[in-house]
């Protein structure tokens, strides 16, 4: 790091540390340093003091930085003050500052999963680490016992726990049924096609023997994937599973979501049933058309979209840490998909999105997945998911790590193409979409009627909008090909900050939509079913 580097570096925030020298090597350095190794890195920087809102150079003499360079290498190789010294030689540099001063810089990596959590002293309950914003703050007991499961991961994977007096009578055979049939159709002629369940669990992890332990039993996976809705939640299991998906397709604030899929005790609540009912909703997001085959899981057509928003499901359920307490949501607003679920992710974000390199939260559940041919096992799936948006010319999805409590969220924008198929109200709307276009071909292309159109249209579907933004759907309904900067030469009135915000506005409300991106593409005005403008 150079001089002009620290210069860009104008305040600190969550990757950027500056400490005060002077009087000695400061005490907090090993909390930072703890903080940005349990959460995404960061640097630290020795010999700059705040003042009066201004950061300013300490004035560090070569010595000093010769001494505080010794001090951090003797601490970080003793266990009593940090459990792992994580940094290499290339790590640590030496700036000098255009007065002869120095700085000392520290860069700080993402400790690997299985080094996790990098704690101070030998005990790790209260002297672990994470950083929120500009400041480090102690990690609570559960935080850190699940980084240690995460650590343990592969040497015995949460999923792969063996269950306590669980049976046949646990799992949903209509469920194992489906998956058995999925299965033989993906794999015509294997010798598992041909054995009894007990088997073919045991063969795909779903039933294991620890030969050391002398058990055998169901494993967490197992039933997670078949079992039923009291089976999955007993103490014994996973007490807090509660899959949730919810539509929020009304403009109505007070309608919460349109539909839900949740366990109502309406159906078995286990993951293969919530992902066969989920991913066909999410599907319908989707411009283009497609068709499941009979067993509502796999796919005959489909498009580099499907397959995409099939793989992000996929990722949410196979990494989801289900020991922890909250729930795996899936959101499907009129703009965009957003799927969380709780834990944290094992690898960086950044080598999320390299793709070909995963490592997996729940190997067995994820080997279930490949086995009916969904996931990807190869890596992480971003590489699938970022190229299916990529071909339809869509925002590119986002994924980020939230903390207290941890999860994971994926957001994947549709407002572009996307378009409803609410069953409960596709007639109405239809009917409407109808007469608007019979009126437009009589008046022929009358600004002023198709103006007063519209808004006798939205009245009648108790929709409210501005007058400018009535004016918005009118002049794109007439001049499809036309862009905002030629709208807004149109109408003299309107500024190009508040068309953006109309424009949006009528996005999120499904009634104005960009097809085939922004170059090429032309809008599409229409009157339909629209989500909400915002979240809960």
């Amino acid at each position: 790091m150079n001089v002009n580097e620290i210069k860009t570096l104008a305040k600190e925030n969550e990757t950027v540390e500056y400490k005060s020298a002077k009087g000695g090597f400061p005490k907090s350095f090993w909390e930072t340093f703890s903080a940005f190794a349990n959460t995404n890195g960061g640097v630290i920087i020795l010999g700059v003091k705040e003042t009066n809102g201004r950061y300013v150079a300490d004035g560090l003499t070569e010595g000093q930085i010769q001494d505080y360079r010794k001090k951090f290498w003797d601490d970080a190789h003793n266990k009593n003050c940090v459990s792992v010294p994580l940094l290499v030689e290339n790590d640590v540099e030496a700036v000098t500052l255009q007065d002869g001063s120095f700085l000392l810089v520290f860069r700080v990596p993402r400790a690997a999963y299985d080094l996790r959590p990098v704690y101070l002293t030998t005990n790790p309950i209260g002297h672990t680490y994470r950083r929120r914003h500009e400041g480090d703050y102690v990690c609570g007991d559960d935080e850190v016992r699940q980084m240690f499961s995460d650590a343990n991961h592969l040497r015995s994977s949460a999923d792969a726990r063996i269950l306590r007096n669980y049976t046949m009578d646990d799992v949903d055979m209509a469920t194992l049924r489906n998956y058995r049939q999925v299965y033989d159709s993906r794999h015509e002629g294997h010798p598992w096609s041909e054995v009894d369940d007990k088997t073919f669990l045991e063969n795909i992890g779903a039933y294991r023997k620890d030969r050391v332990a002398s058990k055998e039993g169901f494993t967490v996976a197992g039933i997670l994937m078949f079992g039923k809705t009291a089976s999955i939640t007993d103490q014994e299991c996973l007490p807090w599973f509660f899959p949730d998906y919810r539509e929020r397709l009304s403009i109505d604030p007070e309608i919460r979501w349109t539909d839900r899929i949740y366990p109502d005790g309406t159906w078995e609540a286990n993951l293969y049933q919530f992902f066969g009912r989920v991913l066909p909703r999410l599907y319908h997001a989707l411009p283009t058309p497609f068709m499941l085959s009979a067993d509502g899981v796999t796919r005959q057509e489909y498009t580099s979209a499907h397959t995409a928003l099939r793989e992000a499901l996929a990722n949410a359920l196979i990494h989801a840490s289900y020991t922890m307490m909250g729930n795996i949501t899936i959101d499907r607003y009129s703009n965009k998909i957003v799927i969380s679920n709780p834990g944290s992710m094992l690898v960086s974000v950044d080598e999320f999105y390299a793709g070909g390199y995963s490592i997996c939260r729940n190997p067995i559940l994820q080997k279930m997945f490949v086995l009916i041919g969904v996931g990807e096992k190869a890596g992480s799936g971003a590489d699938t998911i970022i190229k299916g948006w990529k071909d339809n010319d869509w925002q590119a999805p986002t994924i980020a790590e939230k903390q207290h409590p941890d999860r994971v969220e994926t957001t994947l924008w549709v407002d572009s193409n996307a378009t409803t198929t609410s069953t409960e109200s596709g007639t109405a709307t239809d009917t409407i979409q109808k007469a608007i276009q019979k009126d437009f071909d009589t008046i022929q292309k009358d600004f002023d009627t198709i103006q007063k159109t519209i808004q006798k249209s939205l009245c009648d579907s108790c929709i409210e909008l501005t007058e400018s933004q009535i004016h918005i759907l009118a002049y794109f309904l007439l001049h499809p090909d036309a862009t905002r900067k030629q709208y807004l030469a149109f109408n003299p009135k309107a500024t190009e900050g508040g068309t953006i915000s109309n424009i949006t506005r009528l996005q999120r409300l499904g009634l104005l939509r960009r097809e085939g991106g922004r170059k090429k593409g032309h809008w599409v005005v229409t009157i339909k079913t629209v989500g909400q403008d915002e979240t809960d």
